[in-house]
């Protein structure tokens, strides 16, 4: 799809069903992103519409200098600072509310994975916001430290920064849940 550029220059010339495409491509991703923001899955899909909403009538010019997906994220995450600006409260939903989890067969396997991505989505959820967005954005969505820090709006150094303090917290907050990974 040349990371969705192709297809909103096809949705700028007219053709209706190339936004259907993007809105696939990009739906569950940036469903997941916005969450790390509103700690509200609701909210968050809200948001992931107003962003298709927004490429669907405002037609923003993409001027290539970053990914599609990087340019799609960037206009994500300020449609979410400003809904932030603009509530006063903060709702959350449980993690367990918001898992869709393991498909494997074997029963117990599934339930045992499911129990371990309940626990690290809880730790991840108990991280400072910024701590979040990284590792949602680099280990969840693939993206490089480099469309981070333009979706972050930050510079390479403070994302390395900023991933390797998330990664310290996350470690913390697993080793709480008795939780150990040599990776981290």
């Amino acid at each position: 799809m040349d990371n969705g550029s192709s297809s909103y220059s096809r949705y700028l010339a007219g053709d209706d069903a190339a936004m259907g495409e993007l809105v696939r491509e990009y739906m569950d991703g940036l469903i997941i992103f916005l969450n790390s923001f509103t700690n509200n899955l609701s909210e968050a899909e809200d948001l992931m519409e107003e962003t298709f909403f927004r490429l669907a009538y405002k037609k923003p010019r993409y001027t290539g200098k970053s990914s599609f997906k990087t340019w799609l994220y960037s206009i994500a995450r300020n449609l979410a600072i400003d809904s932030l600006r603009k509530r006063k409260g903060i709702s959350h939903v449980s993690v367990e509310d918001c898992t869709d989890l393991s498909s494997s067969i074997d029963i117990e396997e599934q339930y045992i994975n499911e129990e371990r991505k309940v626990i690290i989505h809880r730790a991840i959820s108990k991280l400072r916001d910024e701590y979040r967005q990284v590792v949602c954005l680099i280990y969840l969505e693939g993206f490089s430290n480099a469309e981070t820090a333009i979706i972050m709006n930050k510079s390479n150094r403070q994302i390395t920064n900023l991933l390797y303090q998330a990664k310290r917290a996350l470690k913390v907050e697993l080793e709480k849940e008795g939780i150990t990974y040599a990776g981290l």
